[in-house]
């Protein structure tokens, strides 16, 4: 099994998990109104960004070559590091693999008044080569870049690169940040709502953006010790219903929640972190696979009202936030969720709750049909 060894979250709520973690149980949200001349769109938006000036501060205390990185680079060699600390790890070992998820990666580097950095920085294969190079890894870097599953799709290509015995840890880190690109292909999609999000909620009218970068380091290891949260199982499942609606029965999501669960009964689940992302077809589509896999009863909460959604980061900072949760036998609540959907017909939290059942799931999807779910357990 994968044990988590070390982790990071770099997000506006706070540069450290448990930042972002105690913040989450305070109920604070990172989301807020910006005006669409921020970002050169045409609408204002509801999103949460990342304080660009703090980010610059704290990479130039670990860094004196900044300018050779982009915002989006540093706070994914900021996270890295971090959990590095807390791993205890030397990140130049060969045994230390980085995978390396994100959507749009420097996609802003398009516009061509972004003269900034080298064109190179352009691709994603680029920003993680960087990563890895920076902490003096030899190891070639794995990209994963599969829509908004990408942070799980990036755990369980850890687990099979674990599995393989060729590593001894993997590096996981997850970072997408916001531009005049991403917000306006999703305005042009009418996906974003101009109040914050209300996951699973009747009133729902879209999704808040948000950036994030995460970390979670994971060892392979047979029994793990008490108190650790261990990754069993993952997969990954494309319906291919719509290049960006999901299937109605929720047909991809079902069967990687069938493949996950296989032997483990519903009252084991302590609770189901779902993508939750308050669009009308998302959280119906989820509650509909739910419903199907016979979890309708077990606890289902969306981090997507305190950190937006984050793109590639979401299923790394979400996995982390989810360890967190388990450790601390809590379910979080669903903020901006007040009064059911009958097409969600599942057991959204509105407050938090005890929870004494050793395993939680997390589900991802995304366009293209995509759909992932990670089973964690606490030893």
């Amino acid at each position: 099994m994968l044990i988590r060894a070390g982790d990071n979250i770099i997000s506006p709520l706070g540069f450290t998990t448990e930042e972002n973690f105690r913040a989450v149980g305070e109920g604070r949200s990172g989301l807020r109104r910006h005006e669409g001349a921020l970002m050169d769109v045409p609408e204002a938006f509801m999103a949460s960004l990342i304080d660009r000036e703090r980010l610059r501060d704290a990479f130039a205390d670990v860094c004196h070559h900044a300018d050779n990185c982009t915002p989006l680079e540093q706070a994914a060699i900021l996270s890295a590091g971090k959990a590095a600390e807390e791993a205890q790890i030397d990140l130049s070992h060969p045994r230390v693999l980085f995978v390396f998820s994100s959507t749009k990666g420097n996609v802003h580097l398009l516009d061509e008044r972004e003269r900034r950095y080298g064109r190179e920085h352009l691709y994603l294969w680029h920003s993680a080569q960087l990563l890895a190079t920076y902490f003096g890894n030899p190891n070639v870097p794995v990209v994963v870049s599969n829509a908004c599953i990408s942070g799980a799709s990036a755990q369980i290509a850890a687990m099979r690169a674990l599995h393989s015995g060729a590593y001894d840890y993997a590096v996981v880190t997850g970072v997408d940040l916001l531009s005049r690109f991403i917000i306006s292909g999703f305005q042009s999609f009418k996906a974003l709502s101009q109040e914050m999000c209300r996951p699973f909620d009747v009133s729902r009218a879209g999704l808040n953006l948000g950036e994030a970068a995460a970390t979670v380091i994971y060892r392979q290891e047979e029994q793990g010790c008490a108190g650790d949260v261990a990754l069993l199982r993952g997969a990954v499942r494309n319906d291919a219903n719509h290049i960006s609606g999901p299937s109605r029965t929720g047909e991809g999501c079902f069967r990687a929640l069938r493949y996950v669960l296989q032997d483990i009964p519903a009252d084991a689940i302590a609770f189901v972190n779902a993508h939750g992302t308050a669009t009308l077809y998302n959280d119906a589509m989820e509650s509909a696979a739910l419903a199907r896999a016979g979890l309708n009863t077990v606890p289902v909460n969306s981090l997507k009202g305190y950190f937006g959604h984050t793109l590639g980061a979401a299923g790394v900072l979400e996995s982390i936030i989810s360890h967190r949760a388990l450790q601390a036998r809590t379910v979080l609540p669903t903020l901006g969720f007040s009064e059911p959907d009958n097409d969600c017909p599942i057991s959204v939290t509105r407050a938090p709750a005890a929870a004494s059942q050793p395993y939680c799931l997390k589900m991802l999807s995304g366009f293209g049909g995509c759909n992932a779910v990670l089973l964690f357990k606490l030893l």
